[in-house]
């Protein structure tokens, strides 16, 4: 009779969002720079809700309020955009390689056992 076998569905790999990773490099460079939420959200003119929200991927600002936050953190929307791209391309290579490893794992899972392992053991007489 023929072999079941279970077929494992494949996880579509997930890049994330802009808006979360603009967001966790806006609170890491306001956390390096020893800035709390409250001061840089008033610097930027927006709340520090709105500012929370950002950071936390929830919202995805407009250009000009990622400006505004990014010169309330003497920095500029050109280098918060390219801290973003550089995590979203090291998220991206990370996301390929885990495909790649889950692809082999896989593949071995399905290779047949060596020729040797196949059938009754025979015992030596």
């Amino acid at each position: 009779m023929g072999e079941v076998r279970q077929l494992r569905q494949q996880r579509p790999t997930v890049e994330p969002l802009w808006r979360e990773v603009l967001g966790a490099q806006l609170r890491r460079v306001r956390l390096h720079r020893h800035r709390t939420i409250t001061t840089t959200a008033d610097r930027a003119g927006i709340s520090a809700q709105y500012l929370s929200e950002v950071e936390r991927g929830r919202k995805d600002p407009s250009s000009e309020i990622v400006a505004a936050i990014a010169g309330a953190l003497d920095s500029s929307l050109a280098e918060i955009t390219d801290l973003t791209v550089r995590e979203l391309r090291r998220e991206s290579a990370r996301a390929q390689a885990a495909q790649v490893l889950e692809l082999r794992s896989t593949a071995n899972a399905r290779r047949p056992a060596p020729s040797s392992m196949q059938g009754p053991v025979a015992l030596a007489a």
